[in-house]
C-alpha cells in the first residue's frame, strides 16, 4: 500500500542552550512547554504540532550523526501502518534506518520508521494506527 503525507506531527531541534530556546519560544511565539517522555525531555506545543528541543550534547536518541545548533528532524504522520511504509521505502530503494519503533508523537503514541533524505535529514514516519 503506497501512503503519502498527512501533516507534519512535530520537528525537532538541536539547540546550544534548550533553557534559552525554551524561553524563547515561549515569549516570542507564545508556544507551550511540557516535559514529556519521563526522562527530562523538553517539548513546546502549538496547536496539534509540536517542538522537540535536544541538546548539542548528543545524549538523544536519534538525530543527525554531529549534531549543531539549529539541525533538525522532521516528523511525518502517515495515514498507514508503519509495515507498508517500510514496504514502500525498500520499494523505492531507500534504506529503513530504524523501526517501527514505539515513540511519543504531538497527540500521543506512534509506531515510527526513520529514512533519511539525501542530504542526510532524519526523516520520521510516524502512524497514529495501531500505536
Amino acid at each position: 500500500m503506497r501512503f503519502t503525507v498527512d501533516r507534519i506531527d512535530h520537528v525537532s531541534l538541536w539547540c546550544a542552550d534548550i533553557e534559552l530556546a525554551a524561553a524563547w519560544y515561549q515569549r516570542v511565539l507564545g508556544m507551550e512547554r511540557e516535559e514529556y517522555g519521563g526522562k527530562n525531555r523538553t517539548a513546546l506545543r502549538f496547536g496539534a504540532q509540536k517542538l522537540n528541543l535536544y541538546e548539542v550534547d548528543g545524549s538523544s536518541l536519534s538525530g543527525p550523526d554531529e549534531p549543531r545548533p539549529g539541525m533538525q528532524e522532521i516528523c511525518f504522520v502517515i495515514a498507514v501502518r508503519p509495515e507498508d511504509a517500510v514496504a514502500q521505502l525498500h520499494a523505492c530503494g531507500v534504506a529503513v534506518e530504524r523501526g517501527p519503533i514505539a515513540r511519543i508523537g504531538a497527540l500521543g503514541d506512534v509506531m515510527s520508521v526513520y529514512c533519511r533524505d539525501p542530504d542526510g535529514t532524519l526523516i520520521e514516519l510516524a502512524s497514529y494506527l495501531g500505536a
